[in-house]
């Protein structure tokens, strides 16, 4: 059928993976290890295929208050913040194990709200995680539930791994939950609610369908999957919500399990790229030859070696223009580098930064996932 040809995992190069709390976690006996094991197999059967999977996980606070031995009630923050701190090396340890019996090795990456938000801080995020899937291995993200202090939520992990997925671009994000699909109605509540197999937009009517969280040990619910599927949806990345309460839930998709499929945009906005383009206001400018305007033009990221000036105070992170020999401008990026750093290197060969910076270099000036190129003739700037 329709839906299950459009969610056959081979047809994406990158995809990440979120794991509600209730699957990992059971409130009395603690890990779910049979399941783990088995989702473990069906990302080492996506790896040997060329598929990067990037695993978004929850679990830590239920996982800890389990070991821990908390009643069942409502835990203040600092029992949160325990409970995670016991809870994450549990489930670190347990991901490394299962992965590992495939010869794939999980990095784990700690994310708090400002980590995603602050652009230098995203930038390290994300070059971090790019690193680790060149390197053969599986990110496994959580937030940094230790130190997160405002309610400790990010608020979920539902939208956490929307953020990943679209800081990564990822072609799919698929949320794992206790439900099998969006409903007209939560079918717990209501007899009558009818699945829906495929939806093309997320509308306000389709927002109307959704309910709350559904157990004490999960905080998200449809809602959150919703804003996450509006998160990516709107970028480019397509999204599935199905169950993963049976074991191989990612075979169970391409085997054609009950899953509701949600369309990535026809146009996809690219919020992060508008911001660059037009909401900021250049820290500078970076001259470049006619090699490195055509190279940017064909969608290679500047390298040094094509700058031919630097102009203006900025630190890494910040937008900067980027300006032809005419002076025109044809880009805009977030620089890799400050502005006395720039300076020091343009010109020059990427064999020759390590040793003029005096530490380890990145080998763009601009990269270009963090660039807009403007393909149309551009306003001279002075």
């Amino acid at each position: 059928m329709q839906s299950r040809s459009l969610q056959a995992l081979a047809h994406y190069r990158r995809i990440v993976v979120k794991i509600g709390s209730a699957l990992l976690v059971d409130r009395q006996s603690g890990l779910r290890t049979q399941w783990l094991q088995s989702l473990a197999a069906d990302i080492a059967a996506l790896a040997k295929a060329g598929t990067q999977v990037l695993v978004v996980s929850s679990g830590a606070i239920a996982l800890g208050r389990t070991l821990l031995s908390f009643p069942c009630r409502h835990l203040r923050l600092e029992e949160s913040q325990a409970c995670a701190s016991v809870g994450q090396i549990e489930l670190a340890r347990a991901y490394a194990d299962h992965l590992g019996a495939y010869d794939l090795h999980a990095g784990q990456i700690l994310l708090t709200l400002a980590d995603t938000e602050e652009r230098r801080r995203y930038l390290n995020a994300r070059a971090t995680v790019e690193t680790l899937l060149e390197c053969g291995a599986v990110p496994v993200i959580n937030e940094n539930d230790t130190v997160a202090t405002s309610e400790i939520r990010y608020g979920d992990n539902d939208r956490l791994a929307a953020r990943v997925a679209t800081m990564t671009g990822a072609d799919l994000l698929v949320l794992l939950s206790d439900v099998d699909g969006l409903y007209t109605a939560p079918p717990h509540l209501d007899e009558t609610a009818q699945f829906l197999p495929v939806v093309g937009a997320i509308t306000p009517e389709i927002e109307a369908m959704a309910g709350g969280a559904a157990s004490e040990i999960s905080r998200g619910g449809m809602k959150t999957k919703l804003d996450a599927g509006k998160i990516a949806t709107a970028a480019g990345t397509a999204m599935i919500i199905t169950s993963g309460k049976r074991l191989h839930p990612l075979k169970a998709i391409d085997a054609g399990g009950r899953a509701t499929f949600f369309c990535a945009a026809g146009k996809p906005v690219s919020a992060w790229k508008s911001w660059i383009s037009g909401h900021l206001k250049p820290a500078g400018c970076l001259r470049v030859d006619a090699g490195a305007a055509a190279a940017l033009l064909a969608g290679k990221s500047l390298l040094p070696a094509g700058v031919t000036a630097v102009e203006g105070t900025f630190a890494r992170g910040d937008t900067v223009a980027v300006l032809d020999k005419d002076s025109v401008e044809i880009a805009r990026g977030l620089a890799s580098y400050n502005a006395p750093e720039a300076a020091r290197i343009a010109g020059c060969q990427s064999a020759e930064l390590a040793g003029l910076l005096g530490h380890e270099a990145r080998a763009a000036m601009i990269h270009r996932n963090d660039m807009v190129v403007r393909r149309m003739v551009g306003r001279k700037r002075p």
